[in-house]
């Protein structure tokens, strides 16, 4: 298979970190933003833009997606539910992206209290204090709350049970490179949950 260039590499996490280290130096804004699709019980889908904050290499074509949010959320109630996920990573400036599918799990340990404690003490309070998806009376009953926490919980406040992470692991990923006249070039890796190996094959564009 004539898999070289920007789609070499024997693991699929190493080429997604790779991708995503070229994208920080040319995207302006968030180059870790991906839009994050779930369904609800339904079965209506859902997809909303958030910030993957680590791609795990593990080594052997093992690794993981991390992204952190509150459990409470829609996209945490979904998740939840379902286990799975799926999300694209679209880089305008490279003209590339990178999807992917597969299984959730929660990421609520010292990982979770390391990456919390990182944010500024801002975003800590406003994790805290957001209901995050619930109706909301008004943007100042927000900040009041806000500032209540402020003077509660100090300058070191401690991430809330409700809060934390979770950590996609593909089934399925896929790299898309753009073409001349839409003539793309597409890699598909996949995988059975549970299985080490991955099967690759180029798709049409």
């Amino acid at each position: 298979m004539d898999r070289g260039g920007i789609f070499a590499g024997d693991d699929p996490f190493a080429l997604a970190r790779a991708w995503l280290a070229e994208a920080e130096a040319s995207e302006v804004n968030d180059p870790n933003a991906i839009a994050l699709a779930t369904v609800d019980a339904g079965g209506l889908p859902n997809v909303r833009m958030v910030l993957l904050k680590e791609i795990e290499v593990e080594g052997g074509g093992e690794g993981a997606f991390v992204f952190y949010t509150n459990y409470g959320s829609a996209k945490g109630r979904e998740i939840e539910a379902s286990g799975k996920a799926a999300f694209v990573m679209h880089w305008k400036s490279l003209r590339r992206q990178v999807r992917v599918r597969g299984t959730v799990t929660r990421e609520d340990g010292p990982q979770a209290d390391a990456y919390f404690e990182s944010r500024s003490l801002k975003s800590r309070l406003g994790s805290i204090a957001s209901q995050q998806s619930q109706p909301l009376s008004s943007r100042e009953a927000l900040m009041a709350k806000v500032a209540k926490l402020t003077l509660s919980d100090g300058i070191n406040p401690k991430r809330p049970s409700f809060w934390g992470g979770f950590r996609i692991r593909p089934v399925e990923i896929e790299f898309w490179a753009d073409g001349a006249f839409r003539l793309h070039d597409r890699f598909r890796w996949t995988r059975n949950e549970g299985e080490k190996t991955w099967q690759v094959e180029r798709l049409s564009p």
